[in-house]
């Protein structure tokens, strides 16, 4: 009932913490979701397997990112709070109990994904697991191509500890003259990258192995004569935040290059560890690195570096992706006109829904009438990001070779 009197608006204090939300939580928070992707069995196998590798990648974003620029407030004794009421320290707690937790769904998922991906002939197998036969096809590419790449380096008081590279995976191997001799402790780095796999393929069947536990079990070439103790995988997370005053560059892509070899030497932020790793060699490993062992230092009873599961979710099995998406032309550019200019000018105006309606027939067709037209002297746009395998910048730059003026604005440097 009205009494005829006027109520007081509430008045709401902006500046009160409890109306934001924490920047690096939310992220964590939206991370959380992509994995619920990856628990979805209404999603294709190979697709959830994506989402499980996907986290995998942004988490070590959020780390070398957001955690190392928490880190480096901390270290220079920044004391003041965010919007939402949190001090950098308050924050990397809050984040790292957050991440534990994700990190432990994504494993109970992996494995889970592990369990359906074997039914449909896609299976992780251990050495150990493998028949004569095929140990020995795999020790002889073991000998062939792997080898060659593998330099052990001793860990000891006459050798520095080694520098381990950013999200490298390394083997820490102990070995000795005899089972009661002296202990030699060394590093190997696991090679990765272009042409080199994380998951090599037994046979002509989807079986596949890790790289590093095929180094493992053949550790004897590596040390001849020794008795080979234990090979444990640990990898390195470095801050990627670097102080550059970008507004002051005068070649911002020089700057860009340079903060990037400086990303190779920065601060260790995280210490990922195989579980089966001996408690003094994880004590070794956090004082050599110089990390917290109580915080920063993470174990997985699994894979580490979940996120090379995304060379499996190429594998050529139909019916555990999406279907393929086939664009449509779009219906103002399926007309018997070979010239797109003539196209536009006919039509005045046409709306592109990508994508749903196909790039390749509009937008690249655009730029590569463009390039090759002599009545075109310059093409200027923005250019944000391309695939690897995108022919835009062949066409600007088929463009520039013509003598066309071609200006782009080009994203250096993106933040998630």
């Amino acid at each position: 009932m009205a009494t005829g009197k006027q109520t007081k608006t509430s008045r709401f204090d902006l500046d009160s913490p409890e109306w934001y939300l924490n920047r690096e939580l939310t992220w964590l928070a939206f991370n959380k979701r992509v994995l619920h992707e990856g628990d979805d069995d209404r999603v294709p196998l190979l697709e959830r397997l994506f989402f499980v590798a996907v986290v995998g990648s942004n988490l070590d974003e959020f780390f070398m990112k957001r955690i190392g620029g928490l880190k480096q407030q901390v270290g220079a004794g920044v004391r003041r709070k965010t919007v939402d009421g949190m001090f950098p320290q308050e924050q990397i707690d809050a984040c790292y109990e957050q991440a534990r937790k994700l990190l432990q769904e994504q494993r109970r998922i992996e494995n889970d994904l592990r369990i359906l991906l074997e039914k449909q002939g896609i299976t992780f197998c251990s050495y150990k697991a493998l028949s004569p036969a095929q140990k020995k096809e795999m020790d002889r590419f073991f000998h062939a191509e792997i080898y060659p790449l593998l330099t052990p380096q001793g860990i000891d008081p006459a050798h520095p500890f080694p520098f381990i590279s950013n999200l490298s995976l390394n083997l820490l191997v102990t070995a000795s003259e005899g089972p009661n001799g002296h202990v030699f402790m060394n590093r190997i780095k696991v090679p990765h990258g272009v042409g080199v796999p994380r998951f090599l393929k037994v046979g002509k069947k989807n079986l596949f192995i890790t790289f590093e536990e095929l180094i493992a079990n053949n550790l004897d070439a590596l040390f001849p004569g020794l008795h080979i103790h234990s090979a444990e995988l640990f990898r390195v997370t470095r801050n990627a935040i670097t102080d550059r005053m970008e507004e002051q560059a005068n070649d911002l892509l020089s700057m860009i290059e340079s903060a990037l070899r400086d990303r190779k030497f920065a601060d260790i932020v995280k210490l990922q560890v195989n579980s089966e790793m001996i408690p003094q060699h994880r004590g070794m490993l956090a004082a050599e690195l110089g990390i917290d062992e109580a915080n920063d230092l993470f174990e997985a009873p699994g894979l580490l570096a979940k996120r090379d599961l995304m060379e499996l979710c190429k594998i050529d099995k139909p019916a555990l992706h999406y279907p393929a998406h086939q664009p449509c032309d779009h219906p103002q550019l399926v007309i018997d006109e070979p010239n797109i200019f003539h196209i536009i000018r006919t039509q005045k105006s046409i709306l592109l829904q990508h994508p749903y309606e196909s790039f390749e027939a509009s937008v690249e067709r655009f730029l590569r009438e463009a390039s090759r037209d002599p009545k075109v002297l310059v093409i200027k746009m923005t250019l944000y990001r391309t695939s690897s395998d995108s022919r835009i910048i062949q066409y600007l730059i088929d463009a520039a070779q013509n003598g066309k003026q071609v200006a782009v604005v080009v994203e250096l440097l993106a933040r998630f």
